[in-house]
């Protein structure tokens, strides 16, 4: 994998809204932390457009995003916020200035779809990390990302939990958002799992949308060869008026009961307050015991 240059100060990032629709509001805290880093910061020239749920048409989103692949003084490409809207674009954008001069890519939830096509198709290391959107929420979360962007060194210690399989590895990690996974297999931009840990994360799904997206993982042998598993928040789950019966956690760990890697739950990324960056694309070392999870990069 390639890793894009880490940045310094005086870079300049752009921020783009490739997916929901943003204010200059929700944005404005992240701003100003990120003249804090000593970064030189540019909005794309669409990011407050609006049409229905996205932030402007698919056509005026590409155009952002475009630009900003295109600029070979940009050295990093935040995405503002998720929702949905990045998988009707991503055939429409050229990457082959980007592969040439190959940049940071960070956010998460609906950019899984950004993370899984550049390190599927490109090799190139993306950032899981918090977005502008949500920067007021944790300032630890924005401090992973800092130390990420500007080669710090990242690891992450957590507490654990019952469900979880002791073990320790070390490999390449990808995944992202659970539904953007299920939804992305079997196109060109599905990731390869092959020997790899993965995170999976997700967001006020239905428990039985769950068992169905972790069915398909398995049954598309996604789940077969894995180094490891690390589950991040399963967050504002949802049940039926007939009770599906397991939680998120459970239901995930029953997907992975014949396999004997690694597997942690409750993991701080995703749709948490506290969104720890995460390296796709690097080699990551992942430890369970019965006392604490590290993930290290």
């Amino acid at each position: 994998m390639i890793t894009p240059p880490y940045l310094k100060k005086g870079d300049k990032i752009s921020v783009v809204a490739p997916a929901g629709k943003i204010t200059a509001e929700a944005i404005k805290p992240a701003l100003d932390l990120f003249h804090q880093w000593g970064l030189e910061v540019e909005l794309g020239k669409n990011i407050f457009k609006t049409c229905n749920q996205f932030a402007g048409t698919d056509e005026e989103r590409i155009a952002d995003l475009q630009y900003a692949l295109n600029d070979t003084s940009v050295k990093l490409i935040i995405c503002a916020r998720g929702g949905y809207g990045t998988m009707r674009i991503i055939d429409k954008l050229d990457f082959k200035t980007f592969c040439k001069y190959p940049k940071w890519i960070a956010g998460f939830s609906d950019i899984t779809v950004l993370h899984s096509h550049i390190n599927k198709n490109f090799g190139v290391e993306t950032l899981h990390s918090v977005m502008p959107g949500s920067f007021h929420k944790n300032a630890d979360a924005t401090e992973t990302l800092r130390k990420a962007l500007f080669n710090f060194p990242l690891s992450h210690s957590v507490s654990v939990n019952p469900l979880n399989r002791i073990g320790k590895t070390e490999a390449e990690l990808t995944g992202g958002n659970l539904s953007l996974l299920y939804a992305l297999n079997a196109s060109c931009s599905a990731i390869d799992t092959n020997g790899k840990i993965l995170f999976i994360e997700d967001i006020n799904e239905y428990l039985y949308h769950i068992d169905r997206m972790m069915l398909n993982l398995k049954r598309s042998g996604m789940l077969n060869n894995l180094a490891g598993l690390i589950v991040g928040g399963m967050t504002e789950m949802k049940d039926s008026p007939t009770p599906f019966g397991k939680t998120a956690e459970e239901i995930i760990r029953e997907a992975v009961d014949e396999h004997n890697y690694p597997v942690c739950f409750n993991f701080p990324a995703g749709h948490i307050e506290k969104n720890l960056a995460l390296v796709f694309g690097r080699k990551a070392r992942f430890v369970v015991t019965g006392s604490e999870v590290t993930v290290g990069f």
